[in-house]
């Protein structure tokens, strides 16, 4: 077999054994190509994007070939006479994120003052006093990947879409609702424009809402800086209406645009606590909220307001869920600006590519068995705060920044300061402040990064990763709660799977508690 070198508009041969020489973790801006497969170096990672996908507008093989994908002569002049770059080479000539601040640094308390402008204050505070300590890598925009369905839904979006003055996504020729989402609705944000704010909240939505439908047994750290006061095991079901692509769109009678459920296992005193809610696309209608406390026997509906409030008295919230999880209709937006920033990323994940394996009867399992200590309250020896990313790394991010104020002046929070990747729309730091003014709360998320999955010719692509981190840290009472956390070395994280319909009964709930 051998592959095809695209050098401008030039075809050459080249042995595979080309291949074996380059490492996956080699940072070459670079790409090798088969007759129907492109593979892009991106500082550490290769991708592999398939010339299909490239035809969604209308290019042939050919002219993808000589348009997307170019490799200098410099880099094949580098590998045939001096051989790959070791880590160190590589390390040398790496990206610079800030003056004196490059990547494969460690950001830690002897150089925390040079990240002053990528994080939020409080963020920044946890490296300046030795609490958090991660690598920097390369996480290079343009290096995203979707499946051509939903590239061709983003394109056409772009000129078709526009939200009204609720903030509901509505058809430009008929000013009305669309039966269906799907792709980013808004891919082509206008600084100016009035509506940008919740445009780009709409984004990340949909952003999300494409990995689709999942289940997950996850471990909810509630943490001091003594370490784990108490520790909850949880299963928890979205299931997704809107977003999702084609193949797993579900009948939707009652128009809802998303489903929740989340059932408590452990400890004893809490299991079959139970959280279903209903969100519909009317923009009218609020959440529906049930909540079921086996002590007192009986299911009852909340307010949606108290989505803001901590989950069993931890500090995760429904509202947090995968990083924002508000009705946008419920929030007043407002752009606040573009800048660049670290985000906490999964090494692994953007280094190169996931094994993702199918789960029996459907979807995906998008965790690797990997299970490294992930946070600082696992990990013998460490000396930072117990949540901290302990294997998780930063990397520098184009981000927008979108303030919310809330419509319901119950609601815990009175400004809500959003930081969201301005290419995959996916939330980094969620920063809460009270009716007054003073910030009270971070919710830090890990970066989401989409590998493929299923069969190459006509593969599916959904985010994975070796570890799962996500903190809710209560700024003024100095804790934090950590969720995602695997509660057992197999516990499933899995997405794109089918859920049966009852499940999310509120009449059923009572069934956990048995």
């Amino acid at each position: 077999m051998t592959w095809r070198w695209v050098i401008g508009s030039t075809v050459r041969s080249a042995s595979c054994m080309v291949r074996a020489c380059i490492p996956t973790n080699v940072c070459l801006s670079s790409a090798l190509v088969l007759h129907k497969e492109a593979i892009v170096f991106r500082d550490g990672s290769w991708q592999a994007q398939y010339a299909q996908e490239a035809k969604s507008k209308g290019k042939g093989d050919d002219d993808m070939h000589h348009r997307v994908v170019w490799i200098g002569l410099g880099v094949a002049w580098l590998v045939a006479l001096y051989g790959t770059p070791t880590r160190s080479a590589l390390a040398e000539q790496a990206e610079e994120v800030a003056p004196g601040l490059r990547v494969g640094d460690y950001l830690d308390q002897s150089n925390a003052h040079l990240a002053k402008d990528l994080l939020p204050p409080e963020i920044l505070k946890h490296y300046e006093k030795g609490e958090y300590r991660n690598r920097i890598v390369a996480y290079p925009v343009g290096t995203a990947k979707w499946e051509r369905s939903f590239l061709e839904a983003t394109e056409k979006n772009a000129t078709t879409l526009d939200v009204d003055e609720r903030g509901t996504i509505i058809e430009k020729a008929t000013g009305k609702q669309p039966d269906f989402y799907y792709g980013i609705p808004f891919p082509n944000i206008d600084p100016k424009d009035p509506k940008a704010g919740v445009k780009i909240v709409w984004n990340q939505f949909l952003a999300y809402w494409y990995g689709g439908s999942s289940y997950n047994r996850t471990l909810v750290a509630m943490l001091s800086r003594r370490g784990l006061d108490r520790g909850i095991v949880a299963d928890g079901w979205f299931q997704f209406y809107d977003g999702v692509p084609p193949k797993y769109r579900q009948p939707n009678p009652n128009r809802l645009q998303s489903q929740f459920l989340g059932v408590t296992k452990s400890p004893a005193d809490l299991q079959g606590t139970s959280s279903l809610t209903w969100r519909f696309r009317d923009p009218q209608k609020r959440d529906s909220v049930w909540a079921y406390v086996p002590a007192l026997r009986r299911v009852r509906a909340v307010s949606p307001a108290n989505r803001s409030d901590g989950y069993l008295g931890s500090d995760i919230s429904g509202d947090d869920g995968f990083f924002f999880d508000g009705k946008p209709e419920d929030f007043e937006f407002k752009l606040v600006g573009k800048r660049d920033a670290l985000r906490i990323v999964d090494p692994n994940a953007v280094s190169g590519p996931i094994p993702i394996t199918p789960v029996p009867g459907g979807g995906w399992n998008i965790v690797t068995d990997l299970n490294p200590p992930t946070a600082g309250f696992w990990l013998p020896g460490w000396k930072g705060v117990p949540w901290a990313p302990t294997d998780s790394a930063l990397a520098k991010r184009p981000m927008w920044i979108v303030e919310a104020v809330p419509r319901d002046k119950y609601y815990l929070y009175g400004r809500i300061e959003l930081w969201i990747d301005a290419e995959t729309w996916d939330g980094a730091w969620n920063r809460k402040f009270s009716w007054n003014g003073e910030l009270v709360h971070n919710y830090q998320m890990q970066a989401r990064v989409n590998h493929m999955a299923g069969d190459p010719k006509d593969p599916e692509w959904l985010p994975a990763s070796t570890i799962i981190w996500a903190c809710a840290e209560n700024i003024k009472l100095d804790r934090a709660t950590l969720g995602g956390l695997r509660s057992d070395p197999q516990a499933p994280t899995y997405r794109r799977v089918p859920l049966d319909p009852s499940l999310f009964d509120p009449m059923t709930l009572t069934r956990y508690g048995k």
